[in-house]
């Protein structure tokens, strides 16, 4: 587990949080429980370093609060628009038997051992990371799929991953799916024999050969043609009384 360095704040104004972070300090907080949201302040070199790590969001680590240490989750973090720097961290406090909801990343592994893939196959990703709803003394980082044996066809379900111990997903009553083996999109055509190619070559001569010779029926004539046949179809008709 992680552990960060972090510092209470006492800022009143916008003018305060600008210098703090001008000075390298990012601003946060620490909220949830029964314990009052705690506002601090972390060194942005530190920030960088969480965000860097993997699935930094749903990892647990521990702050040192002026010597005291609380476990606490990543909530949700701001980027400055323009330079896309960290600006500000909520942290959540980690309360022993309470359960929390979290989109949990889903990682494959063995690409290399799957027979579809090898044979061509794609491998369709229908959800990239999983809503789990988990004890906080027992948040998995991360679900892992094995791709060892599947070919062509195959399917990976959410009952086809072993989750946590009391970790269920929020979506019940279905067993939706995760991915698919599916087969390649792209087909190559067969190449064209060469006596086939000549004579489509030819027939395209033809044709452009009639057009130009005026034996093809021209738009306009069409419309002529059309324009007689309704005239003889009106003839024909009985008479209106």
């Amino acid at each position: 587990m992680s552990l960060i360095q972090a510092t209470i704040r006492n800022t009143k104004s916008k003018g305060q949080i600008r210098t703090l972070r001008n000075s390298g300090e990012v601003p946060g907080i620490v909220y949830g429980g029964e314990i009052a949201n705690e506002k601090i302040s972390i060194s942005k070199k530190e920030v960088k370093i969480l965000i860097d790590k993997e699935n930094f969001l749903s990892n647990v680590i521990s702050i040192n609060l002026d010597g005291k240490e609380q476990r606490v989750l990543p909530r949700d973090i701001t980027f400055d628009t323009i330079s896309d720097e960290p600006i500000h961290i909520d942290f959540l406090r980690i309360v022993d038997g309470a359960k929390i909801i979290l989109e949990i990343p889903v990682k494959f592994i063995n690409n290399e051992l799957s027979p579809g893939l090898k044979r061509g196959g794609v491998l369709n990703i229908v959800r990239r990371s999983v809503e789990l709803k988990c004890p906080t003394e027992n948040i998995p980082t991360e679900l892992v799929v094995d791709l060892d044996g599947l070919d062509i066809g195959s399917s990976i379900k959410i009952s086809s991953i072993n989750l946590p111990e009391n970790v269920s997903p929020t979506i019940q009553g279905r067993d939706f799916v995760i991915a698919t083996v599916a087969a390649p999109t792209v087909v190559k055509e067969p190449e064209k024999p060469a006596e086939a190619a000549e004579g489509a070559e030819g027939a395209e001569g033809a044709e452009a050969a009639t057009s130009e010779s005026g034996d093809k029926p021209t738009e306009a004539t069409d419309k002529n043609e059309a324009d007689k046949a309704k005239k003889e179809d009106d003839k024909s008709s009985p008479e209106k009384k």
